[in-house]
């Protein structure tokens, strides 16, 4: 997916506690809620023993926006009391990208 650059990127990189406690459902549904927000571009995401979630947003106010989203905020208050054992918030400026694509 090529999007347009300048654009910023916010890298939510975590380690989770044990058992789910209902983490996956809320997982899915920060997904649907984030694609539903004024200047949301995509979204990536990965997780084996460290996660890390990717969002990509037009602007440093659509990323300020969703931060202070009142449902968002549920959900961050939940990852401090029950998901993560530890987390680091990234917000970068992509101003330049490559990609390789093997067709088989």
């Amino acid at each position: 997916m090529e999007l347009q650059k300048p654009y910023y990127a916010v890298i939510f990189t975590n380690t989770r506690t044990e058992g789910d406690n209902g983490y996956s459902q809320m997982a899915d549904d920060m997904e649907k809620l984030a694609k539903e927000q004024p200047g949301f571009l995509h979204y990536e995401s990965a997780r084996d023993e460290l996660g890390i979630t990717i969002s990509y947003w037009e602007n440093l106010e659509a990323i300020a926006n969703w931060k202070a989203n009142m449902d968002h905020k549920v959900a961050q208050r939940k990852g401090i009391k029950d998901w993560y054992s530890w987390y680091k918030v990234r917000i970068c400026l992509v101003e330049r990208e490559y990609e390789f694509n093997k067709q088989n």
